[in-house]
């Protein structure tokens, strides 16, 4: 697997990693707990969190998938 593929996952899709969107998470956190935030950019940011999250959601589904597929074939090694 390619490192674009591991960090944008095998769709292709331009999407950042998980730590990538963690990153960019905490970043927008920051910004809208700050004294001023922008409020002509407020909806925007607050848009772009949620497809982060959305982002975060489905690598962690997916890595649980595999951790599952992985752990089911380690046993059924082990029972044969």
């Amino acid at each position: 697997m390619s490192t674009e593929e591991s960090n944008n996952g095998p769709s292709g899709a331009d999407e950042p990693g998980y730590a990538a969107a963690m990153a960019e998470l905490e970043q927008i956190l920051q910004e809208l707990e700050g004294e001023d935030p922008d409020v002509d950019v407020l909806a925007s940011r607050v848009e772009r969190a949620a497809n982060l999250i959305e982002i975060c959601r489905r690598r962690i589904t997916n890595a649980g998938i595999q951790v599952e597929r992985v752990v089911a074939a380690l046993e059924s090694d082990t029972e044969s």
